[in-house]
């Protein structure tokens, strides 16, 4: 077929050609734009005379529209048909989810929850096609194998991924509640004396000067592992005796105070030049320490829930509160919890204390009446 003649219009990059009509078949205009963008020169159809009511102007404003990104292109409309035809399962969404979050160790165990537990059950399925069932089936199967917060997280991220989807447009929310297990949060990993002895041992004799400090600092402040990997020498401030915490649990930054057994261990540990106090790979932030407290662990001959700086951060505030000197309002400040709630799960130590306290009041009691008598 011969290369049809293109007619220029008095609008700039507006032509047409002269075809036919599809429904009468008679001679029909059949504008085109051509235009640059990203350095490329596009040309494309704007539309017909007669079926798509186009006129010269109506397509100088359709290319000003596309220069400015105001309008899509065709090919950008086919893509974008397209991809509202796209099937998005509970993988494809997760595929894609992954491109948004930071490969950093907290995801890789997500992701890895995803790929056992997720992926083999529902990766095929798209939201729309869940009901409550399918839910209630995972949460029944995986209590028989997992306890109650594990399987608070698998559900949790099959809930973010279908959120996940919703929120970006491509696909639609599940109508009902994903049901949580109960789960009881008020366990605390407190280590008898006997066992903090042999702790502090395995501490003392273990060749990784970082990792041995690490453990100390986190029983000597009640800091968690996330604030122990992101202190840096900047956050500590030696002259008014304060540790700056950065980016906390509670996401506002929180300062609290440098005892003496925090104070001379610091100034006691060596600075390798990097920014951070107990630095990673290359001098950056670590990201674990696994190996090392494990190692310790095992030597002190600790429970196997143990969790190192996690339980030594409990074991913090439980000798805190069950000494009976620090109310629950002072102690929720030093582990910079958000509310009182989670520092109510010490409250019982603390009731301890004060009922130890109230017998020492009757035994003055007792020895005075006993006086009185002679």
């Amino acid at each position: 077929m011969p290369k049809q003649k293109r007619i220029s219009t008095r609008y700039p990059g507006v032509y047409y050609i002269i075809g036919l009509s599809l429904a009468s078949h008679k001679p029909e205009k059949i504008f085109y734009i051509r235009y640059r963008k990203s350095g490329r020169t596009v040309e494309e159809k704007a539309g017909r005379q007669f079926q798509d009511d186009m006129t010269p102007a109506k397509a100088s404003r359709l290319r000003g529209q596309r220069i400015e990104g105001k309008e899509f292109s065709n090919k950008q409309k086919r893509l974008k048909a397209e991809e509202s035809l796209r099937k998005w399962t509970i993988d494809s969404l997760w595929a894609e989810y992954k491109t948004h979050r930071s490969n950093d160790s907290s995801f890789k165990t997500d992701d890895n929850r995803y790929q056992n537990y997720v992926h083999p059950t529902l990766g095929d399925r798209e939201p729309s096609s869940l009901i409550p069932l399918d839910l209630d089936r995972i949460r029944i199967k995986l209590l028989k194998s997992k306890s109650p917060q594990t399987v608070k997280h698998i559900l949790g991220l099959i809930k973010r991924t279908i959120n996940f989807g919703r929120d970006k447009g491509l696909t639609d929310d599940i109508h009902f509640k994903i049901i949580m297990p109960n789960v009881d949060n008020k366990k605390t990993e407190d280590l008898n004396p006997d066992q903090l002895s042999r702790l502090l041992k395995a501490i003392n004799e273990d060749e990784n000067t970082q990792v041995a400090t690490l453990m100390k600092l986190a029983l000597f402040t009640g800091m968690r592992r996330g604030e122990l990997f992101k202190l840096k020498w900047t956050d500590i401030d030696f002259n008014r005796g304060f540790i700056f915490i950065r980016n906390p649990k509670g996401k506002k930054d929180q300062h609290i105070p440098m005892n003496n057994k925090s104070r001379e261990l610091l100034s006691n540990h060596e600075r390798s030049g990097s920014l951070y106090v107990f630095p990673g790979r290359n001098g950056g932030q670590r990201v674990s320490a696994s190996k090392g407290l494990n190692r310790i662990k095992a030597r002190a001959k600790l429970p196997k829930d143990f969790r190192p700086l996690h339980g030594l951060r409990h074991t913090y505030a439980s000798m805190l509160a069950s000494s009976g000197k620090v109310d629950m309002y002072t102690l929720q400040k030093l582990l910079t919890h958000k509310t009182p709630t989670m520092t109510q799960r010490y409250a019982h130590l603390r009731d301890e204390a004060m009922q130890k306290a109230s017998k020492i009041a009757d035994d003055i009691f007792d020895d005075t009446l006993k006086s009185g008598e002679k």
